[in-house]
């Protein structure tokens, strides 16, 4: 199956976009906050609720990616290799390399 097809957040394409764009701005507000030489802990915080962000933005494109791409058969290869690919994704979103 082709890979550069729609992904399964087709559906939910808008939300994602709008919330990358809260989190590019968190983001550019963290690099402003570094020219303005602010409070150490108060960028780490900002860090934090960018990751934070980012992590939710994650989470929300992996739960559609297993009910559209894995458990409804439209993502690539044999079931148990779309299987083994998610498993390799939740790894790197856990920080591990599966």
């Amino acid at each position: 199956m082709d890979t550069s097809a729609t992904g399964g957040y087709a559906a939910t394409k808008d939300e994602l976009l709008a919330r990358l764009s809260r989190v590019e701005g968190q983001v550019r507000g963290v690099a402003r906050m570094v020219e303005e030489d602010r409070y150490c802990i108060d960028v780490l915080t900002q860090i934090a609720a960018a990751r934070a962000a980012l992590d939710r933005v994650a989470l929300g494109v992996l739960d559609e990616h297993v009910r559209h791409c894995v458990v409804g058969g439209h993502g690539p290869g044999t079931e148990e290799e779309r299987i083994e690919e998610l498993m390799a994704a939740v790894g790197r979103l856990a920080g591990r390399r599966a």
